[in-house]
């Protein structure tokens, strides 16, 4: 629930600081042009709206940060309890984890003792 408002309002300022940027004028462009001459500067003020979407601007991307920094925190702390039916059914469809039956501890096998004599051989296949 807190996740998805913080996600939700994450999204919101991304957004807004887009829609900020594209609006500011940059230094030395010449959008007067399109206004005519030089009056682009008094559509929302000669100085005004640079500084304003400036602060906003700044505002929004102090937000972003404090956003981004708790869904960073939220999603390094995993729930402990299932939060979605899938989850639900598949720790239901796991079987219990039972402790692993104790392993007897042998002693390890002793080595046969090797023949007396070399001189015994495989026995070999009779001939006919």
């Amino acid at each position: 629930m807190l996740r998805g408002v913080i996600l939700g309002v994450h999204v919101l300022l991304a957004l807004m600081i887009i829609g900020l940027v594209l609006l500011q004028r940059g230094k030395g462009a010449e959008a007067g042009a399109g206004f005519g001459s030089g009056a682009s500067g008094t559509v929302f003020g000669a100085r005004g709206t640079s500084t304003l979407f400036s602060k906003l601007t700044a505002v929004f991307a102090g937000l972003f940060f404090f956003t981004s920094l708790s869904l960073a925190y939220l999603g390094s702390h995993a729930p402990v309890r299932p939060t979605s039916v899938l989850e639900r059914a598949a720790q239901a469809a796991a079987p219990s984890k039972a402790p692993p039956p104790a392993l007897t501890t042998t002693a390890p096998p002793t080595p046969s003792p090797a023949p007396a004599s070399t001189s015994e051989t495989a026995p070999t296949a009779e001939k006919k």
